[in-house]
C-alpha cells in the first residue's frame, strides 16, 4: 500500500492473514524471479514457480582457502540438512550429461575447466529435481569474480554465503596432515580427525599438491580472488573462523544458514511482558512502548479502569481484587481482552523480566 495516498479502509485480518501465510516474501520472490527471467508469459512462469515451493530450501554457498575444512562444513551440512552437495569434483562426473563430459576431458588435462562451461555444468545440476525439491550446497564455487556475475546473470542467487578464514601458517601446517578416503570422499587429518576404525586408515590416500609450496601458491591465488568474490554477496555473507575445533565451526554455520535475513515484509509488532512483582515490567513496558509507538497496555490499569467503570467485567473481577487473588484476576483479563477484540492473543515476543535478586522485595 501507498502511505502517501488517502486513508485505506484495511480489514484488520488482512495483516494478520499476511504475516501468518508470508505473502509479502512470496510476491517479493516471484517478483524477483520474473526480473530476472523475464518470461514472454508470466502468468504460467508463476504457476509454476509456485508449484516448485522451494523458496525456502537451503541456497548456500561455502568459500575459503585450501585446509580451511569447507569441504568438510559442506558435508556435514548436506547430511544435517538433506540437500545436495555441488563440488567442481562431483559435477564432472554427470554420466548423463554432454557437458560434464566435455568438461571432465579438459579437468583430466588441465584440472580446472574454463568458467563458462562451469556455469553450465551448475546451471544444469540445479534444474535437477534433487536440487529444486531439497536446496543445494556449492563448495568452493565461485572462485573468482567472472565466475560469481555469470552465476548471478543465470538468476541463481544464495540465501546464504559463508567464508572461512585462518593465518596462512596455520592452513600450511594444516594442508600437510590432510588424508583422503577414495571411496567416501571424507576427509580426515592426522593430528586432528583420524579415523578410529583400522579398516578406513589403511585405505586413506595422500592427496596430490599439499607440499608447502604448492599450497602457499594457491593461496595467494586465494587471496587474490576472494576480494573480488565477497562484493558480490552484500548483507548475506559470514566470516567464521576456522582456526578453532571442526564442531564449533560446523554449529556455527548451521545456525547461520538456519537463520532467516531481515525482511522487507510489514510487521506488526505484539510484545507479551513476563515477570514478578518489582521486576519492572511497567517500566520496560513504557520504555519500549515510546521508542517503537506501541500501545502500552497495562493488565493492572484496565482491571481498575473495569471496576471503575462498573462494566459487567468489573463486577465481574472485583470479588477477586477483594480478596487479594491476583493471579486469577489477570485470567480473568485475558479472558476479557479476548472477548474484546474477538480474537486470541497471540504476541510475536515472549520477554521474561526476571527480577534482580539484590533488588528490595
Amino acid at each position: 500500500m501507498d502511505s502517501a495516498s488517502a486513508p485505506h479502509r484495511i480489514p484488520p485480518e488482512m495483516p494478520q492473514y499476511g504475516e501468518e501465510n508470508h505473502i509479502f516474501e512470496l510476491m517479493q520472490n516471484m517478483l524477483e524471479q520474473l526480473l530476472i527471467h523475464q518470461p514472454e508469459d508470466p502468468i504460467p512462469f508463476m504457476i509454476q514457480h509456485l508449484h516448485k515451493d522451494n523458496d525456502n530450501v537451503p541456497r548456500i554457498v561455502i568459500l575459503g582457502p585450501p585446509a580451511s575444512g569447507k569441504t568438510t562444513i559442506a558435508m556435514w551440512l548436506c547430511k544435517h540438512l538433506n540437500s545436495s552437495l555441488l563440488t567442481l569434483e562431483n559435477l564432472v562426473l554427470n554420466e548423463f550429461s554432454l557437458t560434464a563430459t566435455k568438461a571432465k576431458r579438459l579437468y583430466l588435462q588441465r584440472k580446472t575447466i574454463p568458467s563458462a562451461l562451469l556455469v553450465q555444468l551448475i546451471q544444469e545440476r540445479l534444474a535437477e529435481e534433487d536440487c529444486v525439491k531439497r536446496g543445494w550446497i556449492l563448495d568452493g564455487i565461485p572462485e573468482t569474480r567472472e565466475q560469481a556475475l555469470r552465476i548471478q546473470t543465470l538468476g541463481i542467487t544464495p540465501r546464504h554465503v559463508i567464508v572461512l578464514s585462518a593465518p596462512d601458517t596455520v592452513l600450511i601446517e594444516r594442508n600437510l596432515g590432510k588424508r583422503i578416503d577414495p571411496q567416501t570422499g571424507e576427509i580426515y587429518h592426522t593430528t586432528f580427525d583420524w579415523p578410529p576404525e583400522s579398516e578406513i586408515q589403511n585405505r586413506l590416500m595422500v592427496p596430490e599438491d599439499i607440499s608447502e609450496l604448492e599450497t602457499a601458491q594457491k593461496l595467494l591465488e586465494y587471496h587474490r580472488n576472494i576480494v573480488r568474490v565477497i562484493p558480490s554477496y552484500p548483507k548475506i555473507l559470514k566470516v567464521i573462523s576456522a582456526d578453532q575445533p571442526c564442531v564449533d565451526v560446523f554449529y556455527q554455520a548451521l545456525t547461520y544458514v538456519q537463520s532467516n535475513h531481515r525482511t522487507n515484509a510489514p510487521f506488526t509488532p505484539r510484545v507479551l511482558l513476563l515477570g514478578p512483582v518489582g521486576s519492572g515490567k511497567s517500566l520496560q513496558a513504557a520504555l519500549l512502548a515510546q521508542k517503537y509507538r506501541l500501545v502500552n497496555v497495562c493488565c493492572g490499569q484496565l482491571l481498575k479502569e473495569a471496576m471503575a467503570d462498573r462494566t459487567t467485567f468489573g463486577e465481574l473481577i472485583q470479588p477477586f481484587f477483594e480478596k487479594e487473588m491476583a493471579g486469577a484476576a489477570n485470567t480473568s483479563f485475558f479472558r476479557i481482552s479476548s472477548k474484546i477484540n474477538n480474537c486470541a492473543v497471540f504476541p510475536s515476543f515472549h520477554i521474561y523480566w526476571a527480577k534482580d535478586p539484590r533488588a528490595p522485595s
